[in-house]
């Protein structure tokens, strides 16, 4: 199969009457989905979207999000999922950086594209999903679009391979958002592996309720349908809803992040629901207590798995699965196994390296960073040769991740090189809360960091130094940072010090500021 659109057109010739997409009250089977799809691919060919155009995407979770993405391999462009959470300036930053020249979006996102746009997005046409809305920009419904799609011939582009299909946007080393270009080739290896590590068939109902436009829940959309399998969408995650979804629609499989199952398995009653035809719920995108696995595994019955993985490698490069002959030991020792970040992904060789890129001792002890190859990591960041020559250290990509591994070859992440804070399943680079934070006429210098969280994973704690003779309060600086970022990225409580704690070289120990006698001046906001 030589690209993503072969998915869909597999699905349609083998499943055409199935009833495979289910958003509420709306169903289609995959003969109807595919010719939206085509419709829609075919419409974007006609406007703007010749082969490797960026088409970006701001969307909530739904039947025209997974068609989004379908149609932007058929019509030969890359798509940009954008992240719903972002504000207007990073939103627009992320589109001049790739230079989308498309839209396709929501009227509940209209504010937001209109703020976007005055931030400087290069967006020159924009498609409706719902209703028409005035951005001052040529724009069109979906309905209008897939009417003009449909009066035209089309032709699915022979892009494939090692063609960019996604450019999705991480935070970078200096808080400056890359884009991650993943290709035709490494989705559909990451697939294929999802589908033999899962164990995925015709018969299960994945339900998409952690954000489609995150990993952590896009590469279902590809893996599900090669196998014909049925998607199940929540729009906007709320436990109860969701709750609702799984035990309504008869859900057998979903990634959550800690977060969500958090709440899910607080709700009051969610243990008396019927679990019976749910198999697995994998998790991942922040750290999780081993308490709350045993929660989860007691309150749905089905098997758990953590996952770790990276927008880099499409995303997963662990799975916490257990082995056959861990099956019979005593509950608490498969519950620490499954707490574990787990052992390598079916298409990536992993490491945990020395500074010399030799490998650890497998005791659990020794602590390296995390390496990794294969088919499924990125071809590299968008327009960033540089960025991407020191991601990679002789072929392997460097994960910035700091890990322990066992005799049995499970690893366990124990620290992070890099300052990524994992907060509700997003990350936050404390880079540009920093930048946020000093650019506030009152701040002297600061440092955010992320400290442990039982709703969140992480949160996002700050330090900072006041200059002589000015005041500012917590409120204060929070409401700074989330007029500039996502209100998400905002820290959730601040230190006010005299100085920060800094290590021999003058660096600031960050290391410092998690002890508990840092804190002990915090004004937390909630």
């Amino acid at each position: 199969m030589r690209g993503l659109w072969g998915l869909i057109e597999r699905a349609e010739r083998l499943h055409p009457s199935k009833r495979a997409f289910v958003e509420g009250a709306r169903v289609e089977d995959y003969a109807t989905f595919a010719a939206r799809a085509r419709h829609l691919a075919s419409f974007l060919r006609l406007r703007a979207a010749a082969d490797g155009e960026r088409v970006s995407g701001l969307l909530w979770n739904g039947i025209d999000h997974a068609a989004a993405y379908y149609a932007a391999a058929g019509a030969g462009a890359i798509f940009n999922p954008l992240n719903t959470r972002l504000a207007p300036a990073e939103l627009a930053a992320i589109a001049k950086d790739c230079d989308a020249r498309l839209l396709v979006s929501e009227s509940s996102f209209a504010e937001v594209v209109r703020a976007a746009i005055k931030h400087g997005a290069p967006w020159r046409e924009i498609v409706w999903t719902d209703k028409a809305v005035d951005a001052g920009l040529a724009s069109w419904t979906l309905a209008q679009a897939l009417a003009e799609g449909a009066r035209a011939p089309f032709r699915p582009s022979a892009r494939g391979g090692d063609d960019v299909a996604h450019v999705y946007y991480t935070s970078g080393t200096t808080g400056v958002p890359k884009g991650v270009m993943l290709t035709h080739a490494n989705v559909l290896a990451h697939s294929l592996g999802a589908i033999g590590e899962l164990a995925i068939v015709e018969r299960d109902r994945w339900a998409h309720i952690a954000a489609m436009f995150h990993l952590a829940d896009a590469w279902a959309t590809f893996a599900f349908t090669w196998v014909g399998a049925t998607h199940l969408f929540l729009p906007r995650f709320e436990a109860r809803a969701a709750l609702e979804l799984m035990e309504r629609e008869r859900a057998t499989i979903t990634n959550l992040i800690p977060t969500m199952l958090n709440a899910m398995a607080k709700d009051e009653g969610a243990g008396a629901r019927d679990w019976s035809a749910l198999r697995a719920i994998l998790s991942g995108g922040a750290p999780i207590a081993p308490s709350l696995v045993a929660q989860i595994v007691d309150v749905f019955g089905c098997e758990y798995v953590n996952t770790y993985g990276m927008t880099e490698t499409s995303p997963y490069l662990t799975l916490s699965l257990l082995k056959e002959h861990h099956r019979s030991l005593p509950r608490e020792e498969q519950l620490a196994i499954r707490a574990k970040t787990g052992r390598p992904y079916a298409t990536v060789e992993l490491e945990v390296c020395r500074a010399d890129g030799s490998s650890v001792a497998r005791d659990e002890r020794e602590v390296g960073e995390i390496r990794v190859r294969g088919a499924t990591v990125m071809k590299g960041y968008w327009n960033k040769p540089e960025e991407t020559a020191r991601a990679f250290v002789d072929g392997w990509l460097s994960t910035g991740d700091l890990a322990v591994v066992d005799a049995e070859g499970y690893v366990t992440i124990v620290d992070r090189a890099k300052d990524m804070i994992l907060s509700g399943g997003e990350n936050v680079y404390s880079t540009e809360v920093e930048h946020a934070l000093a650019a506030h006429p009152a701040v002297l210098e600061c440092a955010a960091y992320g400290v442990p969280d039982e709703r969140l994973g992480e949160s996002v704690r700050a330090a900072v130094v006041l200059r002589a003779g000015r005041a500012a309060t917590a409120e204060e600086l929070v409401e700074w940072v989330k007029a500039r970022l996502a209100r998400y990225k905002a820290p959730k409580a601040i230190d006010f010090l005299e100085a920060l704690p800094r290590t021999g070289s003058g660096k600031i120990q960050k290391s410092a500021l998690r002890e508990p006698h840092w804190s002990g001046r915090a004004r937390r906001v909630n």
